[in-house]
């Protein structure tokens, strides 16, 4: 009876320690995203792009996007546009003709989503008339900052290899939904992407506004046809070394779900992805972060270990309430690792950043409506990552549908 009640209580420490130590970590990191870093002007124009955008059956959104492109501030001579119409079977490619380009056409049934055919243009630009000093990638939903090209020039120019712009929500205000969304992406970009930048550690990719060194991706190669492509060549480059880098002033407007069921079922592709890449990439970065003594790789670790991150939130609620508010702890014999205060600033840190997080980016009084919503919309989160964790291994692609054909000049707002 001693033994089980021994490692009953060694279990409840080791998640106790995991939840503490993991909130304590983020809500410390977050500090450093309080303030963005002064940028100086980016140097005059030098590096060409290819500049790549994924479509699937885009007829309704990829004409305003198609637009914003062809007029960046940017010189035209120094980028390309290159539209991959992934087994398209709507007017696709009829629009991308009529604005005066060739549509990148591909038919596979069989290896589908983005990753595959990202990788399949990539083996045209290679092997093209024309080479490249980088490849920029956006889905066909997207608008982008007219100074977008112009920052990723600056950023190669200063060395880095891997970039990521600020993901900015082209449609906060359509439903609860998708205020959630801006609310969750404003913290990121804040909180998660900035702070690292500040502290000189790697940064995430986001599955668009990507910007990559041609010479690295012939030198890797693409090969990431997860779910989530963009958290798998995370880790790929994490893994070698490499870390991306984060562009705050490049921004992308990316059309978020405005249903709760279609937002469903993007996150659960996405969780899917996730837990895919966590599992092929957490030990090995682990064993690497700890050979090398690299805190950038165990930070890569932590990232992997993210789907969890959302039942962590929901463990330090109801740890807290375990610890403050009855006397459980006690009447199972459950020892208390770490005193109420500790809990406590754990919850206030992690959860009053959301506010302050609005406060800081400017955003307009509307924004702060989402926050009551807000914690509606994460709680959502619980039941899609437990679903995820036991079908992880269904690669099945599920295609987001976009219907908000805004222009750039409806979406620029200044950001601080």
């Amino acid at each position: 009876m001693h033994a089980i009640q021994f490692g009953f209580n060694l279990i409840c420490i080791v998640i106790q320690a995991i939840i503490c130590f993991i909130g304590v970590y983020q809500s410390l990191l977050s500090f450093a995203g309080f303030r963005a870093k002064k940028e100086g002007p980016p140097r005059p124009p030098q590096k060409s792009f290819a500049v790549v955008v994924a479509a699937h059956n885009e007829e309704k959104v990829i004409a305003p996007l198609l637009d914003n492109l062809k007029n960046l501030d940017y010189p035209k001579e120094l980028y390309d546009l290159f539209v991959i119409c992934d087994n398209c079977t709507d007017r696709t490619a009829d629009i991308v003709r009529e604005h005066g380009l060739t549509p990148m056409e591909r038919r596979d049934l069989t290896n589908k989503g983005k990753g595959h055919a990202i990788e399949w243009l990539l083996g045209k630009l290679w092997t093209g008339e024309r080479q490249y000093d980088a490849v920029v990638v956006f889905d066909a939903d997207n608008l982008v900052s007219l100074n977008y090209l112009a920052e990723m020039n600056e950023k190669l120019l200063q060395g880095k290899r891997v970039v990521q712009g600020y993901v900015e929500t082209k449609n906060p205000y359509d439903s609860w939904v998708s205020i959630s969304y801006a609310i969750t992406y404003w913290y990121i970009n804040r909180m998660w992407q900035l702070a690292r930048y500040n502290l000189g550690m790697a940064n995430t990719l986001a599955g668009t506004g990507m910007c990559f060194e041609s010479a690295l991706l012939k030198e890797m190669g693409w090969n990431a046809h997860s779910l989530t492509e963009d958290v798998e060549f995370t880790a790929r480059c994490v893994e070698r070394g490499i870390a991306p880098t984060w562009a705050n002033n490049a921004i992308v407007y990316d059309e978020k779900p405005i249903t709760m069921m279609s937002s469903y079922r993007q996150r659960l592709r996405w969780m899917r992805g996730h837990f895919d890449c966590a599992r092929r990439f957490t030990w090995p970065l682990l064993k690497s972060a700890i050979r090398h003594r690299s805190f950038a790789k165990f930070d890569a670790v932590l990232y992997l270990f993210q789907p969890f991150r959302f039942l962590f939130l929901a463990s330090i609620s109801v740890m807290l309430y375990l610890q403050v508010a009855t006397p459980l702890f006690e009447q199972l014999g459950i020892r208390q690792l770490a005193p109420d205060w500790v809990w406590w600033g754990i919850h206030i840190a992690i959860f009053l950043q959301t506010p302050l997080v609005l406060f800081i980016e400017k955003k307009p009084w509307k924004a702060y409506l989402g926050i009551p919503v807000y914690p509606i919309f994460q709680l959502t989160w619980l039941p899609l990552t437990f679903i995820a964790f036991f079908t992880s291994r269904n690669k099945s692609w599920n295609h987001t549908v976009h219907t908000r054909a805004m222009r750039i000049e409806d979406v620029t707002v200044p950001k601080s």
